[in-house]
């Protein structure tokens, strides 16, 4: 059975022993002492008939692939698991909008990106749950402050595709000096393809062209990056 079940008995956090309470615990140790599940188990609340809060957190991670497969799961792919209906599946849907508006926030000063690290943290949290490929760029000024990001393509990406003017034009219209050039690999692997190494390489040139300095292409996996620039792939 799936959803939420009323008129039947929950087990609770609050019949657990205090010291392994997940709230409780989070209070004394502070949220980086939990575990994924625990945090989960925070959130739901309260467990379902003969299941803890922690064990059907425990479940539900199992089921969606862990946490970035719970941040990619949909609504509808959340009610459908055992436990979670539609109060539960919003409490959670809410939790990770939350922490992907915090992860877009930017500071009153624009953050200056010196190194591919900065450039993947700005869009990892983001980009690593996405289920199509998108291509985004960043667009920096001479400082290599952010002015913003842009989305440029949706889906797979390949030479007869990209259309490298669409790439520039709002860098050209924003006067940016430089462009990191970012797009997800949904599969997890953020290894370049051949694709990849000859989109890059005609991006580079013609930023070239544009007095655009290309600084990087990097490729977004679930929790991991690829430089392109670093490994010396697409770029003279």
């Amino acid at each position: 059975m799936t959803g939420e079940s009323e008129g039947t008995s929950a087990y609770r956090i609050a019949d657990m022993a205090a010291s392994e309470r997940p709230r409780e615990r989070l209070a004394a140790l502070g949220p980086h002492a939990l575990s994924d599940a625990e945090l989960v188990a925070v959130l739901l609340r309260s467990g379902v008939e003969g299941v803890s809060a922690i064990q059907l957190a425990q479940s539900l991670l199992g089921a969606l692939g862990g946490l970035p497969g719970l941040h990619r799961a949909a609504f509808d792919e959340l009610c459908a698991q055992h436990g979670i209906g539609p109060a539960k599946a919003a409490l959670l849907k809410a939790a990770i909008e939350l922490g992907r508006r915090l992860a877009a926030a930017t500071p009153e000063e624009r953050p200056s990106i010196q190194s591919p690290a900065e450039a993947a943290g700005l869009v990892m949290y983001e980009m690593g749950a996405m289920e199509q490929e998108h291509l985004r760029v960043l667009l920096l000024d001479t400082r290599n402050r952010l002015i913003r990001q842009v989305d440029v393509y949706q889906g797979s990406l390949n030479t007869s595709l990209i259309r490298v003017g669409e790439v520039f034009r709002d860098a050209v219209r924003a006067n940016a000096a430089a462009v990191i050039v970012v797009h997800n690999h949904p599969s997890g692997d953020p290894a370049p393809s051949p694709d990849d190494v000859a989109v890059t390489r005609g991006i580079v040139e013609a930023g070239r062209l544009l007095d655009i300095d290309v600084l990087d292409h990097l490729i977004i996996g679930k929790n991991c990056y690829v430089s392109l620039k670093a490994k010396g792939l697409g770029f003279s």
